[in-house]
């Protein structure tokens, strides 16, 4: 695939809790919990199925089958029209899953190792959406699902979009398709479930508050 721009092309304001390259065992442990070590299940193209087995305080040993993950990035683009109104650029694509379509911002793995999040937000937003942006913003570092994985899927916005030729990669990504929508029929749609993905809800509504705040 056609690399990304390149990263002069864009501004990255990093928030104080950024991380361009997440490590799993930053967090803080409640009493004398141990992570004793993974055995692999199953190795994937970019996760790996394993069983971790732990000891609790009191010494006794568990096991727990987790998802590990290299993390994903989405990223929010805003684009303006003339009176300043701000609108959102979606993706509603095929999601195996699910069985079924999912309408969310473009986003995807880091499976580059080391890639900044930037870079990767911006190869996303240009793969899926065709938008280069002049500027991205970070907006948060999440947990998806804490109970499966350790992945964690870091939210970007996108301002300044331009529109250039999308490059997609997958059959999924070829058969998506585009949403243009005003930020607050965006709101609106999450107020009546209509939009479900959590990275998605999360970042429209920080974006629409960052909006707000302006």
């Amino acid at each position: 695939p056609t690399p990304p721009p390149p990263p002069e092309t864009y501004t990255f304001i990093a928030s104080s809790a950024a991380s361009d390259v997440y490590k799993r065992h930053d967090l803080a442990v409640t009493g004398a919990f141990r992570d004793l070590g993974d055995a692999l299940v199953h190795q994937g193209y970019v996760w790996n199925l394993v069983t971790g087995t732990f000891e609790a305080p009191d010494g006794q040993r568990f096991e727990r089958d987790i998802v590990r993950s290299p993390g994903a990035v989405g990223i929010v683009p805003l684009v303006f029209d003339p009176e300043g109104q701000a609108s959102v650029v979606l993706v509603r694509q095929y999601r195996p899953s699910y069985d079924g379509d999912v309408t969310e911002i473009p986003a995807g793995m880091r499976d580059v190792p080391d890639e900044p999040v930037a870079v990767t937000g911006a190869r996303e937003l240009r793969e899926e959406a065709g938008l280069v942006a002049e500027r991205i913003d970070h907006l948060i570092d999440l947990y998806p699902s804490p109970g499966l994985t350790d992945s964690v899927t870091t939210i970007l916005l996108a301002t300044g979009c331009t529109v250039v030729e999308h490059e997609r990669q997958g059959p999924e990504e070829q058969e998506m398709e585009l949403l243009h929508l005003v930020v607050d029929d965006a709101i609106a749609m999450i107020e009546r479930g209509e939009l479900r993905d959590a990275k998605t809800v999360v970042g429209l509504l920080l974006a629409d508050r960052r909006l707000r705040s302006r």
